[in-house]
């Protein structure tokens, strides 16, 4: 059974260092795909996600609706793949349910680390909690995640937007057996599914 490797972050990049160089060790020295929302100042930014990362070089992929045959291909033969952060349901709608989020799953269950940061960490579980701070509704939103783990929910920016209670409420909502709160410049890692190593302040709430 090929073990699987997901890396989750609270914030914006880059890796806190521990994780960096546990990711690094999972490419073992290949090419890394960034997905990322294209926006102004994009290209200035986006080197922060690889910062700390050893890789021979870095596929940057702008989410949109379509994508050529080439640029799957070039997805598809990376090592290594990172979902930015910024708008969770912009994030959400480009990659669940669609072709792309298909091929992540595949890529995932082949053994391809996957690493999200905010947005790109909350679309991961099967469950996509998006907090009342983080949407135009103001209020706690439950969609349907990639599925890449199971039983878990997330919150990013854990402190920053004082997510206890929402977490608590994504636990009861979901019953999930666990709730990650995962706070801002902090990281965790999963192997196959299981909580393995963390930097930074997270917090750990079992369902009752």
């Amino acid at each position: 059974m090929v073990a699987t490797h997901l890396f989750m972050f609270g914030s914006s990049p880059p890796f806190n260092e521990q994780l960096a160089l546990k990711f690094s060790q999972c490419i073992n020295g290949g090419k890394i795909a960034v997905l990322y929302l294209d926006r102004e100042g994009a290209e200035i930014y986006l080197p922060k996600y690889w910062k700390g990362i050893n890789s021979s070089s870095s596929y940057c992929m702008a989410l949109k609706e379509k994508y050529g045959r080439d640029e799957l291909k070039t997805l598809k033969s990376c090592q290594g793949v990172i979902i930015g952060g910024g708008h969770t349901e912009a994030y959400r709608s480009f990659i669940v349910e669609t072709e792309l989020g298909s091929i992540l799953k595949e890529l995932y269950y082949e053994g391809i680390p996957i690493a999200g940061f905010s947005a790109g960490a909350l679309i991961c579980p099967e469950m996509c909690v998006i907090s009342p701070n983080d949407n135009e509704e103001g209020s706690q939103l439950f969609q349907r995640g990639m599925g890449l783990v199971d039983d878990i929910v997330i919150s990013a920016h854990y402190l920053e937007w004082n997510e206890e209670a929402n977490l608590e409420k994504a636990i009861e909502r979901t019953k999930a057996s666990i709730g990650i709160g995962i706070a801002e410049n902090a990281g965790i890692y999963l192997l196959n599914n299981k909580l393995t190593s963390a930097e930074g302040y997270i917090h750990i709430q079992y369902s009752a």
